[in-house]
């Protein structure tokens, strides 16, 4: 347990930097400029209790396997909310997220890339997964949004008798490449502009800078196989558009 001394200048730390991004944000006259806020303060305390369970189960299969369900499903529920919920959508995000990670993972420690330990498994599985959210909100917002803004061009595809699948084909590709624009720029600029979190987890944690670096290079192409997959699966999905969609 942390010495309560030593946690004063993170609180301190966090509490500089809530008050900042309100400042900066109700300043401009933002919308929710108080959400980042909230979101920090919300991380914190959700950091701060999985720490606290995450100790006494990673070296446990069962709780670890567990705990990724318990993420993969709050993964899924934040996406479709962010999609316009319904039960289907639900589904439909779930079976791709799933996908991707499940292939991705078996290519990983299927081929001993990494070690398959629960630590590990854990570790590798919420990136992926937490990335496969953010992959699949993305994908999804871009085709409603390109289907939206088009939808002249969409309308004229149907009119000529085109399957609705086919009608929205330029508009889904677009949302394919628009939500892997992130990771693929995250993927080529690292170790120039950031150090990315498994890289310096992997340090800390002992390994040397050659081995934390092969860790990392494993995790980046894993959210980018895994988000590909997540993209394209569910964009099939949700392709056949036969009406305007509303915004989101």
């Amino acid at each position: 347990m942390p010495d309560l001394a030593a946690l004063v200048p993170t609180l301190v730390a966090l509490a500089i930097l809530v008050a900042l991004t309100v400042a900066v944000l109700w300043g401009s006259r933002t919308p929710s400029f108080v959400a980042p806020a909230v979101a920090i303060l919300r991380g914190a305390a959700q950091l701060a209790l999985i720490s606290l369970v995450l100790g006494g189960i990673i070296n446990d299969p069962l709780w670890v396997a567990v705990a990724l369900l318990v993420m993969f499903t709050v993964a899924v529920a934040t996406a479709t909310r962010r999609l316009t919920w319904s039960w289907r959508r639900f589904a439909a995000v779930a079976a791709t997220m799933a996908l991707g990670i499940l292939v991705t993972l078996a290519v990983v420690f299927g081929t001993g890339a990494i070690e398959f330990t629960p630590r590990y498994v854990l570790a590798v599985g919420g990136i992926v997964i937490g990335n496969c959210m953010s992959i699949a909100v993305l994908a999804g917002r871009r085709f409603f949004e390109a289907v939206r803004d088009q939808w002249s061009e969409v309308e004229g595809w149907l009119a000529l008798g085109a399957q609705p699948h086919r009608a929205a084909l330029a508009q889904a590709r677009f949302s394919v490449h628009a939500a892997l624009i992130p990771s693929i720029d995250q993927t080529k600029t690292t170790g120039l502009v950031t150090l990315p979190g498994a890289f310096v987890g992997a340090i800390f944690g002992g390994a040397s800078p050659l081995e934390a670096g092969r860790f990392q290079m494993v995790v980046l192409a894993s959210i980018m196989a895994a988000g590909s997959i997540t993209a394209v699966a569910l964009i099939r999905s949700l392709r056949s558009v036969k009406m305007r969609p509303e915004p989101l």
